[in-house]
């Protein structure tokens, strides 16, 4: 080949190597995105929605809230016309009331599923709890019966004093009715009975 004939073409890439996409590093994480929602800390509002879940459940919720109806009621039909906000239907009062009770709602289920939750895992343990409690009373009840039975071999107080009542009986028959214990026997007949 002559260096005229050399043209001077780019290498483009083929095959895998083809794409243009710039790759994306895995040793790294990636770069925090833009969301269109607010981002919340789950647990915080988790224990928030709790707090008004109790709150929601109690007499004082009621009490309050029977006040407030009350008052509001009675403003609106007994205070001038001009200041009045909410006329006989109440309907403004009903649509307070929808969206209390539309909130509490989901806030109630949400204290419901965080302490089911709290429950569930309670109970797990309390499962392992008593697996291990089991574990240990079969454990100890296979030791007191190995101690039962290895106590069935070792002499007791009342076996080794029928032995010995036996054995008295024996010499009693073999020295003719009379029991010569150590104590009274004679420095002389110890020397015959070697």
């Amino acid at each position: 080949m002559t260096p005229e004939r050399e043209t001077t073409r780019e290498r483009t890439p083929a095959g895998a190597t083809a794409t243009t996409r710039s790759r994306t590093r895995l040793d790294q994480p990636r770069p925090p995105r833009r969301r269109l929602l607010p981002e919340y800390d789950p647990e915080a509002f988790g224990r928030l929605s709790e707090r008004i879940a109790r709150f929601l459940g109690t007499g004082r919720f009621i009490v309050w809230m029977t006040i407030v109806i009350i008052v509001w009621v009675l403003w609106n039909i007994f205070a001038p016309r001009d200041v009045r906000f909410d006329n006989y239907p109440f309907i403004f009062l009903t649509l307070m009331l929808s969206l209390q009770a539309s909130y509490a709602a989901p806030l109630i289920l949400l204290a419901q599923n965080r302490q089911d939750d709290r429950d569930r895992v309670n109970l797990e343990q309390d499962r392992k709890q008593n697996e291990r409690s089991i574990a240990d009373t079969e454990y100890l009840t296979r030791e007191i019966a190995a101690l039962r039975i290895g106590l069935g071999e070792v002499a007791t107080r009342d076996w080794i004093r029928s032995e010995l009542q036996d054995l008295v009986k024996e010499l009693d028959v073999r020295h003719g009715g009379h029991v010569v214990f150590p104590a009274e026997r004679s420095p002389v007949r110890d020397a015959d009975d070697r």
